[in-house]
């Protein structure tokens, strides 16, 4: 995190004995300690608390998405119904019957013209 090395632990460490003073370290290295700790839970529970609400938001999004699908869904289905009722007074059935019978009427008038 912060990049220290051995030697510059070393050295803060003998700082510290200078000005602190032997009876008073173990002492102060214990508060240090706390300290430290207690800001890496305190960063941990900063982070834990982002990250939930980064989940939070990506769910969000997702039931957006969701809501934007059913949406979609629904005017499919409603042309769907349209569609089918335009067609209602002459069912699907009924125009391919016609469609062919046209076809066989005009193929046989066809043939009859050949064959005169």
């Amino acid at each position: 995190m912060f990049d220290i090395g051995f030697t510059e632990l070393l050295l803060i460490g003998v700082v510290a004995l200078l000005v602190i003073g032997p009876k008073r370290l173990p002492t102060a290295a214990r508060v240090a300690g706390r300290w430290v700790g207690r800001i890496k839970r305190g960063l941990n529970t900063i982070k834990e608390d982002v990250e939930r609400e980064l989940g939070a938001d990506e769910i969000r999004r997702e039931l957006r998405n969701e809501g934007i699908l059913e949406k979609e869904r629904k005017m499919l289905s409603d042309a769907t119904y349209r569609a089918n009722h335009m067609f209602d007074d002459k069912p699907l059935k009924d125009l391919l019957k016609d469609s062919t019978s046209k076809d066989s009427t005009s193929a046989n008038s066809a043939d009859k013209e050949q064959s005169s």
